[in-house]
């Protein structure tokens, strides 16, 4: 049998992943309604306890089966506005609905079983039909489960991984039964009761471990420890990026979803800043299949370190305001460009290069952006360039 890393993949947004999702499980369907009604049958007609709970087992596959049509039906829907991320998480709650059943199930079945053990002697002899019965029921469920784990894995459907488990913990409990079934026939009475309770606590133990899993999915945790260092790797070594200060996972059914505060040289232009975030987005889908969103940050410096004082920096708008005065006075077009790093504020003016030749018009012009810079604290520094060809901003 491949691994799963043998498996050719199926993109989430391929059209047949929908039918396949929906013929693996319709067969599950077809295998569990005929083996819970012969476990059943088989079961009162056969005196066997252990029978009827395996066949209670069964009954509880069909109710999961049509929770996975359910799920598949709606988690295919594309996003919109009530649910911008899509509805894949509809699958993970299927996963989680599907283990509480089946914890359920095998608590009654226990219940049920312990309180027969406590009068052994009214306990009636079971039928060698019973023996068959459970044989047939081992044989489907593993080929069920086979089939079902190959179409899972290919799909990267955690919800039809789960059932598919479903299928093999019923196998198990089959094979539980028939020894119990063989141990009865054989003159040891409690044998049957006693195969009961196991599979109980097969059950029990396989809802919880689902229930679990989908449980860690839907409060955010993130990938393994393994998946944050390779995206991590592929992160730093994308050209421009000169530091990672934040990296965030999050699973979403079969995908993966990542958030990154990158920090670029604090020289460049936004829209170099942006290229590079567009570099870095590309680079972790092409290397990681599974992720299918990544929200990368541009950021200057650590947030960590001067996020508490840069937020009391003034704005734009601010420092415009205190150097008009000597703006107004200067000949157009100027630019003004700040840089707000290490909780504090750099500007650069750009001045038309014609000025040179008014030496007096310059040496006022700097001796007023002098007093302006010793009148605002904020300001750290503040630099005059003389260019040609220039064009404002806007908001210049």
């Amino acid at each position: 049998m491949n691994s799963r890393k043998d498996l050719p993949e199926i993109s989430f947004d391929d059209p047949g992943r929908h039918a396949m999702t929906q013929r693996c499980t319709w067969i599950s369907v077809a295998v569990n309604v005929l083996l819970t009604a012969a476990q059943v049958v088989a079961g009162i007609i056969a005196n066997s306890q252990a029978l009827v709970a395996d066949g209670m087992h069964s009954l509880s596959d069909l109710v999961c089966d049509f929770l996975v049509l359910f799920a598949a039906h709606h988690s295919k829907d594309p996003a919109d506005e009530s649910h911008p991320y899509g509805h894949a998480r509809i699958e993970t709650a299927a996963s989680f609905a599907l283990g509480a059943i089946l914890a359920a199930t095998g608590a009654a079945i226990i219940w049920s079983a312990g309180m027969k053990l406590q009068d052994l002697g009214k306990l009636p002899p079971v039928a060698p039909l019973a023996l068959w019965t459970a044989m047939l029921a081992l044989f489907a469920k593993e080929g069920l489960f086979r089939y079902m784990l190959h179409v899972g894995e290919r799909l990267r459907s955690p919800m039809l991984v789960a059932n598919a488990w479903h299928a093999r913990s019923d196998a198990a409990s089959s094979l539980v039964v028939a020894v119990g079934i063989g141990g009865n026939l054989m003159g040891f009475v409690f044998a049957d009761s006693v195969a009961a309770v196991i599979v109980g606590f097969m059950i029990v133990r396989m809802g919880v471990v689902f229930s679990w899993e989908a449980l860690q999915e839907l409060i955010d945790t993130g990938l393994s420890v393994e998946e944050v260092d390779s995206i991590r790797q592929v992160i730093i070594d994308t050209p421009g990026v000169g530091s990672l200060h934040e990296l965030r996972t999050r699973r979403m059914a079969h995908r993966s979803l990542v958030d990154a505060h990158v920090c670029v040289n604090p020289r460049i232009s936004v829209s170099e800043g942006h290229r590079i975030a567009e570099a870095t987005r590309k680079r972790v889908l092409d290397s990681h299949p599974t992720v299918s969103d990544v929200l990368v940050h541009v950021d200057v410096e650590d947030d960590l370190d001067h996020d508490s004082s840069s937020q009391n920096l003034p704005d734009r708008s601010e420092l415009l305001r205190h150097l008009a005065p000597v703006l107004a006075g200067l000949p157009k077009p100027h630019r003004l460009v700040l840089h707000y790093l290490k909780g504090r504020v750099e500007a650069e003016v750009f001045l038309p290069c014609e000025m040179l030749a008014d030496p007096a018009l310059v040496s006022r012009a700097e001796s007023d952006f002098a007093a302006c810079l010793s009148g605002c604290p904020p300001l750290r520094s503040l630099s005059i360039n003389y260019r040609q060809r220039l064009s404002p901003l806007p908001g210049d």
